[in-house]
């Protein structure tokens, strides 16, 4: 295993640790300036499921009360949930937003996928990285904040889902996860994403919130608007 890698797996529980996971739970409220253009100015909260082992996120509530919503890279569906009636799907959700620009609405399929496909990595990060199939590669220091980050390159397999396939992870001395660079593929931005506040939950260690802001070539907009925020409530592990 790279040596970045190594202590960053070890920095957010190990590797051991994660294999006994079989699902985690996050309560969190989702807001920001990108839901807002997509259509979608409200504050959500929502409880999100994902499975460790393939990409597969559930969202409850999600659209009108008393639905759900699942992702799964070839589809995703809304349901009911107090029976699991399907009330409407979208295949190859993907292929969607061919054609999409910053300023294109999204319909609660597209925005299912990306919210799912996105809270998918983020909590499985930086443990699906030992997967076969991920080209690593460390890259020279990074300084900001009067601290000097490591900075891992990470190129995905087509069978990951993501924003896209190379983005760059920034990492403190301790090996804990501060930043990532990466272009949303599927509305053309190209963003820096924060993060803060890590807690052990169950012996994962979850940062608790994060923000994504607007990347120019001079750098983040740190002061800028924020296009996404995440603000986890809580954390439940679920072993095998």
């Amino acid at each position: 295993m790279n040596e970045l890698l190594e202590l960053a797996v070890s920095a957010h529980g190990g590797l051991d640790r994660w294999k006994r996971i079989r699902s985690i739970d996050v309560s969190l409220i989702i807001s920001g300036q990108l839901l807002e253009v997509k259509g979608f100015p409200e504050h959500q909260h929502t409880k999100v499921t994902i499975d460790v082992d393939r990409p597969r996120t559930v969202m409850e509530p999600y659209g009108e009360e008393g639905t759900r919503g699942i992702y799964t890279p070839g589809r995703v569906w809304i349901e009911a949930r107090d029976d699991g009636r399907e009330i409407i799907d979208l295949k190859e959700p993907r292929a969607s937003f061919a054609g999409h620009v910053r300023d294109t609405k999204w319909d609660q399929l597209q925005r299912l996928y990306f919210l799912g496909y996105a809270m998918w990595n983020y909590l499985a990060t930086p443990f699906i990285f030992v997967r076969d199939g991920f080209d690593i590669q460390e890259l020279a220091p990074h300084e900001e904040d009067g601290q000097s980050w490591r900075v891992l390159q990470v190129r995905y397999p087509k069978d990951i889902p993501t924003h896209c396939d190379t983005q760059q992870f920034y990492f403190n001395s301790d090996g804990l996860l501060k930043r990532i660079d990466y272009t949303t593929d599927v509305l053309g931005g190209v963003a820096s994403h924060y993060l803060y506040d890590p807690k052990s939950f169950a012996g994962l260690v979850v940062p608790t919130r994060r923000r994504v802001v607007q990347r120019t070539p001079a750098g983040p907009k740190i002061t800028g608007i924020t296009a996404v925020f995440l603000d986890y409530l809580d954390v439940e592990i679920h072993d095998r």
